[in-house]
């Protein structure tokens, strides 16, 4: 049985990451967009890895997708040692990256690939906020601190 929570540790903000990191805190998921190739660029950055241009700039994604893949993590160290077992997951935006995230909201064994999710913000208390994905139908769209437990 999942204990319904995770840490919520603040990531590091850089010069080029945090437009992004920002947007989360206002419970809005950024992505990067190459202006020149018409691509969306995940991991945040301000260059496009496909066709070299630093013409990229920021759009504001759906926040919905899909579970591309995913893992149970049954043993754990550190501060996820008692948080376990928690879903580590490939969700796959709606826009086209892939995210590397976590599900929430939900006991790990009724998480599915091809399960539609949402984006969810944990804050993180220092100006930045986790996104994470929890099942579609618990609520009609995205949002910061939407009640969904971790």
């Amino acid at each position: 049985m999942s204990r319904g929570w995770l840490p919520v540790t603040a990531p590091e903000r850089t010069p080029e990451t945090l437009p992004f990191w920002e947007a989360t805190a206002q419970g809005r998921l950024l992505l990067a967009y190459c202006e020149a190739c018409d691509t969306y660029i995940w991991y945040p950055r301000t260059f496009c890895p496909n066709c070299g241009s630093r013409s990229a700039s920021w759009r504001e994604a759906t926040g919905f997708g899909t579970v591309y893949s995913f893992t149970v993590v049954c043993r754990a160290a550190g501060e996820f040692r008692e948080a376990v077992p928690f879903v580590v997951a490939y969700v796959e935006l709606q826009e086209g990256p892939r995210v590397l995230t976590n599900i929430v909201g939900c006991e790990p064994d009724h998480v599915f690939i091809g399960q539609s999710v949402r984006v969810v913000f944990a804050d993180t208390g220092e100006g930045s906020a986790l996104y994470r994905f929890a099942p579609a139908h618990l609520d009609a769209g995205p949002g910061p601190r939407d009640g969904v437990s971790e």
